[in-house]
């Protein structure tokens, strides 16, 4: 497959190699946009709007070559826009239900009660901040470099670099190991 071509293609307005380009890296974008939105179906709702602004703004893309970083960026700003969304549609349910019944709601809905494993994860990652936890998921969970990890995250490679970095060394201190990293 010709990635140049196709997003080439693309630009031109041929929705079929974007479809390609899509397809061909479907399962990364279903993991990316799950591991922000926590359960399938919003995951789902991520992967749909991304195609449509992909679709909008292919032409807004400089260089062929950076489809799949670019392409991962609209993603997790799709998520992010998506959860903020959602945050304020919490807030304002939240107001409506007393405190228990929130939290029964929130366990009941949680898509990590199922997988003990999972929730080992989330729990140790608790440890780091918003940004160190992205970081270091984008990085280990998703096996992104750090260049694209930059790019979706707006900030530099020593900026990505120094919160993998940092994460790490938390999650050492707190749980011990020199397997991590």
């Amino acid at each position: 497959m010709n990635i140049v071509k196709l997003v080439k293609q693309a630009k031109r307005g041929n929705k079929e190699s974007l479809l390609q380009l899509i397809m061909t890296e479907k399962d990364t974008y279903y993991r990316l946009a799950y591991t922000y939105m926590g359960n399938p179906h919003d995951a789902m709702d991520a992967l749909e709007e991304m195609i449509v602004i992909l679709y909008e703004k292919i032409d807004q893309l400089k260089s062929e070559k950076a489809f799949y970083s670019w392409s991962k960026t609209v993603l997790v700003n799709t998520c992010k826009s998506m959860l903020k969304q959602q945050s304020r549609l919490v807030l304002q349910e939240d107001m409506m239900l007393d405190g228990k019944e929130a939290r029964q709601t929130a366990a009941i809905n949680d898509p990590y009660r199922s997988s003990d494993q999972q929730m080992d994860m989330q729990q140790m990652l608790q440890v780091l901040n918003e940004q160190q936890k992205e970081a270091v998921m984008l990085k280990y969970w998703h096996d992104l470099d750090y260049e694209t990890i930059a790019a979706i995250t707006d900030t530099s490679i020593g900026t990505v670099k120094s919160r993998v970095f940092q994460g790490l060394k938390k999650l050492r201190e707190r749980y011990g190991g020199e397997q991590l990293g």
